[in-house]
């Protein structure tokens, strides 16, 4: 019975299993080579050099994640946003332009309906939207923390400088140098975004619920 359910469990969950696996993998990778080459940077400022946890909590380790991280969760929420409105002939990623679908009906007709469907009002507005509050709540958090870490990390280099300015997390969103970070996070996400939309009208995976069918015509809309 163990095995079956450990089976099942795999079967069910594979591909979200896969996924954190590999977050965290690269996720120590960088944590490890990012300490390596944050102490050569104190080396060369003829700094003491700090320890692997001690690095995990530094402004370097905290902003290199976040900023990241921020840009993941913006793209992925106005992603969720703007299909709801948008649509692109032929690609898999679009609703089809032709009838309405599935997802933009609400029913509420059998017992495993959601709890705040089933309930109506607020609930059910607060839920309808659940998926794009959810993505926006961890980009604010994460663009927080990128700031937080970013004005440790110029705290820290102005002090190696001789500097006495301190910035605070809200100080260093005002520095041209968050921005830059942003920014060029940004615009490859949006970009990667805008290339499955464009690419999965003419090519295909087959056995991807991301690609057409590969039969069908380059101007099938949607899955």
């Amino acid at each position: 019975m163990k095995k079956k359910s450990l089976k099942t469990f795999w079967f069910e969950n594979s591909l979200s299993i896969v996924l954190i696996t590999i977050t965290l993998i690269v996720l120590v990778g960088h944590s490890i080579t990012g300490h390596l080459h944050f102490n050569e940077e104190l080396a060369d400022e003829n700094q003491p050099q700090i320890s692997y946890t001690q690095y995990l909590v530094s402004g370097s380790f905290v902003e290199s994640v976040f900023e990241n991280w921020e840009s993941e969760f913006l793209q992925m929420g106005l992603y969720v946003l703007l299909t709801v409105f948008l649509m692109q002939k032929g690609s898999s990623e679009s609703k089809d332009l032709s009838k309405k679908e599935r997802v933009d009906e609400i029913k509420n007709n059998n017992k495993d309906t959601p709890y705040p469907v089933r309930k109506g009002g607020w609930l059910l507005v607060l839920y309808q939207n659940s998926l794009f509050i959810a993505f926006m709540i961890l980009f604010v958090f994460s663009f927080y923390l990128h700031a937080k870490g970013g004005a440790d990390e110029m705290n820290r280099d102005n002090a190696v400088k001789g500097k006495i300015e301190r910035v605070n997390a809200i100080g260093y969103m005002e520095t041209s140098k968050f921005w830059y970070e942003s920014f060029q996070n940004w615009q490859s996400e949006f970009l990667s975004v805008f290339a499955i939309v464009v690419l999965s009208i003419h090519l295909r995976q087959k056995g991807s619920p991301e690609s057409k069918p590969v039969d069908a015509p380059h101007s099938h809309t949607g899955n």
